[in-house]
């Protein structure tokens, strides 16, 4: 066949992270900078440093933002207790929550009670997984993984629901709730699935690519939950070898050392931009033959929130 670049579909930017990207753009546009942004806008190194350099100001802690400024929180959600700590410094807040996350975020509120404990199959310290947590302080138990279902202890007595970050592996966290299931017959379900379908279908498309490749590049951060997945899933479907780079200046010529078929895909927090380097440096070294597989349409897009859609009009932008 000759060497060859197979080119996943869909891939790169899902209607959340474009939503947070362009309220922040929109932000420095009416306010001008700087703009604070609590924790990353989305997990990727280039969008957060492009920001940067335009004036957003990266906070860890609402603290951190001077009495009475404006603070866009990230798509990864906060708990009620960031939004009250916002207030108390009479903060005006941007809540750019993935709305996908958002509803996650309700399903805890939904079913939280004095009888009843969540287990939220995601990976401790992540952002989303905080802030859904934080929905039901005392109440969520985080299961980490397959190892994480196997071991955890609810509270005698209580009824038990399960959800799902939204950024998993689709496959392992099935798996998950078979082990929980298993474990605890009458655990109860969501009324539809958690994972995004953003994360869905770039797993999906990597499925079909990745049986065909010798080796699979993922462009996209290593703090992106979804980025590594697709690195995880890559190998799990056939995929020889695999690899996260940001930026194509981190691929390494030896890779490609008897290779014939490459796989390559991005992140949903991944601007074109940095997969088209990619593909450029790929075709360097002489594979310059590529090919789009798709696997999923995708069309879904979100209103911007609606705090920065009334200063737009405000302002006549």
């Amino acid at each position: 066949m000759g060497k060859k670049v197979l080119l996943a579909a869909p891939r790169g930017y899902c209607a959340g992270v474009d939503r947070a990207v362009v309220t922040v753009e929109k932000a420095l546009e009416l306010y001008g900078a700087p703009v604070y942004v609590r924790k990353e806008i989305v997990h990727n190194k280039h969008v957060v440093q492009t920001l940067q350099e335009r004036g957003v100001i990266f906070v860890n802690e609402t603290d951190e933002v001077p009495e009475g400024q404006t603070v866009i929180f990230s798509a990864h959600g906060v708990s009620p207790a960031v939004h009250a700590a916002a207030a108390a410094r009479n903060l005006k807040t941007i809540d750019a929550t993935c709305p996908l996350v958002t509803k996650v975020h309700n399903e805890v509120k939904r079913f939280t009670g004095e009888d009843t404990e969540i287990l939220l199959i995601g990976h401790h310290g992540h952002e989303e997984v905080e802030g859904t947590a934080g929905e039901a302080p005392g109440r969520v138990r985080v299961v980490d993984g397959l190892d994480g279902a196997r071991e955890v202890q609810p509270t005698p007595g209580k009824k038990l629901v399960w959800l799902s970050q939204t950024t998993l592996s689709v496959d392992e966290t099935l798996e998950s709730v078979r082990i929980l299931k298993d474990r605890f017959p009458d655990l109860d379900s969501p009324p539809s699935d958690d994972i995004c379908y953003a994360t869905q279908n770039r797993q999906e498309a990597i499925k079909q690519i990745a049986p065909q490749t010798d080796l699979v590049i993922v462009v996209g951060s290593r703090n992106s939950s979804n980025s590594v997945r697709l690195v995880e899933v890559a190998k799990e479907y056939g995929a020889k070898n695999a690899y996260l780079v940001d930026y194509a200046k981190e691929a390494k010529v030896e890779w490609l050392e008897g290779v014939e078929i490459i796989g390559v895909t991005s992140g949903a927090s991944v601007p074109e931009i940095l997969v088209d380097d990619l593909i450029k440096w790929l075709a360097e070294h002489g594979f310059d033959d590529c090919e789009e597989v798709r696997a999923k349409e995708e069309s879904l897009m979100f209103a911007l929130p609606q705090e920065i859609r009334k200063d737009i009009k405000a302002a006549g932008k």
